[in-house]
């Protein structure tokens, strides 16, 4: 029984990889589309989410199955349970590289008023910050969890420079407002991806130690 059992952690463990894969793509595909405004690209980054979503209702499935079907050990029942936030914390991620391109669309006929380079940096971060803290669950690696969590505070500046680059540029011409706000609306997401990245490497060091971040 424990050998089954063993075997659909293991599984769990490959699936987890899997989205985490999927939502790098997504990110990737995303800022893509964003920075060379792709409307091709955007469109198959919005069509992706559902892919992202399939897998988050196939782990699910996988950790309900092992949650009744089996009897975890603590150890596991940690696993198990950081694993179904880690799922919903994936796939908000991929919710927002969608937002992101559904963005790209909206703003694909007038070029941008700021540079590229900035939104580039806040997106840069944020997908550094998902591949350290999916590499972090992998690797059993508390410490990589917590460069992420303290990596959050870099993309919080990003989004505050950009945010503040874009009010001066509304002030210095009003007609910049409405671009103005759909850039303010798409660096929020990364931010909000940056946000998800440090759920999961704290879902991490949960699933290690059984303690929270605090």
């Amino acid at each position: 029984m424990r050998n089954r059992f063993d075997r659909q952690l293991e599984q769990l463990n490959n699936e987890l990889i899997q989205m985490g894969s999927m939502i790098e793509h997504a990110i990737e595909m995303a800022v893509s589309a964003l920075v060379n405004q792709d409307t091709e690209k955007a469109k198959e980054a919005m069509a992706y989410d559902v892919e992202i979503d399939h897998q988050e209702r196939d782990i699910e499935s996988l950790c309900m199955k092992l949650l009744l079907q089996q009897q975890p050990v603590a150890r596991d029942l940690r696993l198990i349970s950081a694993a179904l936030k880690m799922i919903t914390d994936m796939e908000r991620i991929g919710d927002h590289a969608g937002d992101i391109s559904e963005m790209t669309l909206l703003m694909s006929e007038e070029p941008y008023i700021i540079s590229p380079e900035e939104i580039q940096g806040m997106a840069k971060e944020t997908t550094d910050m998902v591949i350290k803290s999916i590499d972090a669950f992998v690797k059993r690696d508390m410490e990589l969890a917590k460069k992420v969590i303290a990596q959050d505070d870099i993309v919080d500046d990003l989004f505050m420079k950009v945010k503040q680059d874009l009010i001066q540029m509304i002030n210095k011409s009003a007609e910049n407002g409405e671009q103005a706000a759909d850039i303010l609306m798409v660096a929020k997401y990364f931010e909000r991806i940056g946000d998800h990245a440090t759920n999961i490497a704290e879902w991490v060091i949960y699933s290690i130690t059984g303690s929270h971040i605090n």
